[in-house]
């Protein structure tokens, strides 16, 4: 007996799955970094819900998704890391996290939930370049291809736009302190992303001509919601990226830091710049990766200097940190000075106490002068 015909519809192939493209927006807080994630998701890429809030400091949004940053803020607390720490033995403290492979299977399971509501997801949130690491893996047991567009504006403009928006505390120590934030970020940034598909956008291109370097990571990073753009999608995106934005523009006139500080910061941030340079094949080149190399060799060998230097002042802070608790916590013992003294001593991580022992030894020993 003969079979029936198959018909054409039941001889046609499963649709092919959506590729999946796990889009992360890394860089200093106020380069851009915002800005390009809301072009991409103003292009049709998601990001996922919810977003945290917009405010006075960037009122078209942050373009972050809460559950990251609430994420990111955990882990850092963790293992005490600043959002913008300037030390370079921060990236070693953060980056044990990655090797922790509950963590990984946790983000692992909120990607996947992310991927069920869209294959192109744009993962913003400047916390995120201490754990580059740790997404690329959980994005892979995904089986997303990870990208990252790292964000690049003048060092000057940095610390300008922070001091303007944020504040707080003497002008020239957080000059100084948030210029070395960002070398410290910005050089580990690009060693952390090196190797990976990547694309550098300037600020000031970016607020020139968005078209130019959105378009561009959309072809090099196959992003389907980019390269299949509607109109209405693209005049949304002109209404969205306003060129005056960029509203801080200062030059080492008005930022006091250090010579040697200055120095190292600005030769990063020439050679930063270079990686977004398309011309002659690209700047992303290894002749630039190695100044980069030598620039964060650098960079650590001048914070060491400046620790072993400050080393008086750290003591005399850990020691009235003492003090201050004898003081303000006298309940903890419980009437017995030995159970206040154990509680105490956890309270400071076990490195910082090890390095106090050391300090204290030196100066009630060897150093009486």
């Amino acid at each position: 007996m003969q079979s029936a015909p198959t018909s054409p519809s039941s001889m046609s192939p499963s649709p092919t799955p959506a590729k999946r493209r796990a889009v992360f927006v890394v860089g200093s807080g106020r380069s851009g970094t915002s800005t390009v994630a809301g072009a991409l998701r103003t292009l049709g890429m998601h990001v996922p819900q919810p977003e945290v809030a917009a405010d006075d400091t960037n009122p078209k949004g942050f373009g972050e998704p809460q559950w990251v940053v609430d994420l990111h803020t955990e882990l850092l607390q963790r293992c005490n890391v600043q959002v913008s720490d300037a030390r370079p033995q921060a990236w070693f403290d953060a980056g044990k996290l990655a090797q922790f492979d509950p963590l990984r299977t946790r983000l692992t399971t909120w990607l996947e939930g992310q991927f069920a509501e869209a294959s192109e997801l744009v993962v913003k949130d400047p916390r995120l370049a201490w754990f580059v690491g740790l997404w690329r893996a959980a994005a892979l047991r995904c089986d997303a291809a990870p990208a990252y567009i790292t964000m690049l504006r003048p060092v000057t403009e940095v610390v300008g736009s922070k001091q303007k928006y944020y504040g707080g505390g003497d002008r020239t120590a957080g000059d100084v302190q948030r210029t070395a934030a960002w070398v410290n970020m910005m050089l580990h940034t690009e060693r952390a992303t090196r190797g990976s598909q990547r694309r550098f956008v300037r600020y000031a291109d970016l607020l020139e001509d968005w078209t130019v370097p959105i378009f561009g990571a959309g072809q090099e990073f196959d992003l389907v919601a980019v390269q299949t753009a509607q109109a209405n999608d693209i005049r949304a995106v002109h209404g969205f990226i306003d060129p005056s934005l960029r509203r801080v523009q200062l030059t080492w006139d008005d930022v006091d830091v250090p010579r040697r500080l200055r120095e190292i910061a600005e030769e990063s941030w020439q050679h930063l710049d270079r990686l977004a340079d398309e011309s002659a094949g690209g700047g992303d080149q290894p002749a630039v990766h190695d100044v980069l190399d030598q620039l964060r060799a650098a960079y650590g060998e001048y914070y060491g200097e400046a620790e072993a230097l400050a080393q008086s002042t750290a003591l005399a802070s850990f020691r009235s940190g003492q003090a201050k608790a004898r003081e303000e916590l006298p309940a903890l013992s419980g009437g017995a000075s030995g159970g206040f003294s154990h509680r105490l001593r956890s309270l400071v991580p076990a490195r910082a106490r090890r390095w106090a022992r050391r300090m204290l030894a030196r100066g009630s020993g060897q150093e009486r002068a």
